[in-house]
């Protein structure tokens, strides 16, 4: 049955992801703390159901840029080859680790406040005519299959991980949201499907909520639909600066998190 609690996942849902996605950024690194905190979704059956929002949100971004033939990318491929492993790895240290919270907050947080901060201070006031080297193809797989895992853990998926940092790295928004989104997606299904197989081995809420997850998703669904059908009508310019400040919001809300 559906009550209150799902109704507000949907409305959340949607409006993060119509934020988020045009940036290559799911919006799970936000719905995590309002499950936690609002939604009350013990732990750690908070990862699984995080990653059940993005399968079920993912194909709503990635159905419209498909359609502006923004999918077939060596950076879609490159990120899905690298998250998919790094994502069964990290499902399995969640289930039998258990590491704590604290240090993973501090670290996203010490990560991405100063990287989102730069984004938007480069953004506004460019260094000059040289753009930054691209990072290799080797260095991008390397890069991914870390994100991945950490994805795997945490439940955050990594497109807020990768996407600034491989803007930053000189590649356009244009390039990088539909890549990241793709490798967000490919990652949670595993993802998963990972926790429900753990969770009939595992002990405590290892299974995610699922019908908070799938009213999250729904409205995600929809938001991200909406949100990649906006980003061509922005200007580079204006995605930098809003990946720029999503990353600064993200590091802050983890920040915050670490310290309760």
């Amino acid at each position: 049955m559906v009550g209150s609690a799902e109704l507000y996942g949907l409305a959340i849902g949607l409006m993060i992801a119509a934020v988020t996605a045009p940036v290559g950024v799911s919006g799970a690194v936000f719905l995590l703390p309002v499950q936690l905190s609002v939604l009350a979704v013990p732990s750690p059956a908070v990862t699984p159901t995080n990653l059940l929002y993005n399968v079920v949100a993912g194909p709503g971004a990635l159905l419209r840029y498909r359609r502006a033939d923004m999918m077939n990318s060596p950076l879609t491929r490159r990120l899905v080859i690298g998250t998919l492993p790094g994502v069964v790895v990290g499902a399995v240290v969640r289930i039998f680790a258990v590491p704590g919270p604290t240090a993973f907050r501090l670290l996203v947080a010490g990560l991405l406040m100063p990287l989102g901060l730069w984004l938007i201070t480069r953004t506004l006031r460019p260094a000059g005519p040289v753009p930054a080297a691209e990072p290799s193809p080797r260095a991008i797989t390397g890069l991914a299959l870390a994100v991945g895992t950490v994805g795997g853990i945490y439940g955050i998926g990594g497109g807020s991980i990768l996407a600034p940092l491989l803007v930053g790295r000189g590649m356009p928004v244009s390039q990088v949201a539909p890549a990241a989104l793709a490798s967000t997606f490919v990652t949670s299904v595993t993802g998963a499907a990972a926790f429900a197989l753990l969770s009939l081995t595992g002990s405590g809420d290892v299974a995610p909520d699922w019908i908070l997850g799938l009213a999250c998703g729904l409205g995600g669904l929809i938001g991200g639909y909406l949100g990649a059908r906006l980003q061509p009508c922005l200007p580079e310019t204006a995605l930098r600066l809003l990946l720029g400040a999503l990353a600064t919001a993200i590091g802050a809300v983890y920040a915050v998190l670490s310290l309760i």
